[in-house]
């Protein structure tokens, strides 16, 4: 076998091995398939990289006579030796993720499948390995089946694609709800709200609920973009209420986040918990029209209310103009696809469509904190502008638009 070896100098992804590629080769192609070639990649495209890199390794093998060619996107932990505070928190944050796609994952999958529904839209997972400071997941590129990344995430999702998002995170969320109900009858636990948060070790492990160090550590980083946002304000010389509201949390953000967090019984399932244009991926037809999406990058899963979800996707991936004038279409949307799985489960609805409008609406401060961190993250990366405070009139609109509700309440 031959490995061609990246450019510069040691990374995280060059503790890549061969012993990796093989057993992802193995679990994705079967014990039959021989790896000839394989070569580190780095992606063209820039992730989140909240708690790991991402990389790509190119793979030639050879099965049953023929030669073929496959890619696998790597995720991989930072060494811990490099950070200072928060030297366990990508850890955490990466066994949270192998977890769900190792054992939350297939669950919720035979639970649609069994009832004729086809599996959640997300990367499958071939390989982890826990070796310490060797830590990493191999998934699916999804790239060779057609996916890409939205194209202008500055500018934000249209209806088309929002509306794709939204149904997925319905069949998620309700599948979650199928998967709860069949371990309270497995397991005649009459107090079902524990059985998800006690099977899974990791489901509970949040960013949120951290050792004093990480959350200071953390509180810190989520401050950088409200400060920036509030100073952004001041500086376009209006919008006193969201000023106000930018000020009162800018400090202690994860405070509330928190709030936010607290579950309840009618609204209680697996989010993804970092549902945004990041972390999505789509095929188009030949028309150009969005038919299918991938959600990405599960190392924030919880248990959490679905609005935790539906706000972040509005508040952070969309423009303001365009959640406040299809909000009511977009949870409708949502709603007959989660009330779709959970019928043909034999289950029946634990809210109307008018208590999901109600609990949306009143977790609208977390999409606008998220929102105010990414949209001014999208805006400081901006190409045209070497510095957002100065970017185009359409990120100030779209940056504006954030606190448009809130300025509502207040008048």
């Amino acid at each position: 076998m031959a490995y061609a070896g990246g450019e510069g100098a040691a990374k995280p992804q060059y503790n890549i091995r061969e012993d990796h590629v093989k057993e992802a080769l193995k679990a994705d192609k079967g014990s039959e398939a021989v790896l000839n070639f394989w070569q580190i990649k780095d992606l063209a495209e820039k992730g989140d990289n909240f708690s790991s890199s991402v990389t790509s390794v190119k793979v030639r093998f050879s099965l049953m006579g023929e030669t073929s060619k496959v890619s696998y996107v790597v995720k991989i932990c930072p060494p811990r030796s490099k950070m200072a505070q928060v030297a366990e928190f990508p850890l955490k944050m990466m066994k949270k993720e192998n977890e769900f796609f190792q054992e939350i994952l297939p669950k919720l999958n035979s639970e649609l499948t069994s009832l004729g529904h086809h599996n959640l839209r997300m990367p499958k997972w071939f390989y982890t390995s826990l070796e310490e400071n060797k830590e990493m997941i191999f998934l699916e590129d999804l790239r060779d089946l057609g996916f890409e990344v939205f194209k202008d995430c500055k500018v934000g999702l249209d209806e088309a694609h929002t509306k794709l998002v939204l149904q997925e995170l319905a069949r998620l969320h309700a599948a979650s709800l199928l998967l709860k109900a069949k371990m309270q009858i497995l397991h005649e636990e009459p107090d079902s709200e524990k059985g998800l948060a006690l099977a899974f070790k990791y489901i509970n492990e949040d960013w949120t609920t951290l050792k004093e160090d990480e959350e200071a550590e953390q509180n810190s980083k989520c401050s950088v973009s409200l400060v920036e946002a509030e100073a952004f304000l001041a500086k376009d010389g209006g919008c006193e209420v969201a000023r106000r509201w930018l000020d009162m949390h800018k400090n202690k953000p994860l405070d509330l986040v928190k709030s936010f967090l607290v579950r309840q019984t009618k609204f209680d399932v697996i989010c993804h918990g970092d549902c945004w244009v990041n972390n999505l991926q789509f095929r188009y037809n030949e028309d150009g029209e969005p038919v299918e999406v991938m959600l990405l990058d599960l190392q924030l899963n919880r248990l959490a209310s679905p609005a935790t979800d539906i706000n972040y996707l509005l508040y952070t991936s969309l423009h303001g103009d365009n959640r406040k004038t299809n909000w009511r279409d977009y949870l409708s949307s949502y709603y007959d696809t989660f009330r779709g799985v959970m019928e043909s489960g034999g289950l029946g609805m634990l809210f109307t469509l008018e208590e999901l409008h109600q609990e949306y609406r009143s977790k609208m401060e977390y999409g606008m904190l998220y929102g105010s961190m990414t949209v001014a993250l999208l805006m400081r990366e901006s190409p045209s502008s070497p510095g957002w405070m100065g970017g185009s009139k359409h990120f100030q609109t779209r940056f504006l638009a954030l606190y448009g509700e809130l300025i509502e309440q207040e008048r």
